[in-house]
């Protein structure tokens, strides 16, 4: 599976997601040597995450 990365790499503080694809630097380091059923794991996750993201920064 191809990474979800798209070069744009910032970590959110308070969730530890990159803004960019909503890994976290863990899963970031170990994509390329993570099994393919670990990647479609973290992969299905991810638009869930980079929603939350999104969301974080709204006035309430």
């Amino acid at each position: 599976m191809n990474s979800p990365c798209i070069d744009l790499c910032a970590f959110d503080g308070s969730t530890g997601w990159c803004r960019g694809c909503g890994r976290s630097k863990p899963e970031c380091r170990t994509w390329k040597k993570a099994q393919p059923q670990q990647q479609r794991k973290i992969a299905a996750d991810l638009p869930r995450r980079l929603a939350k993201l999104a969301g974080c920064g709204r006035d309430k």
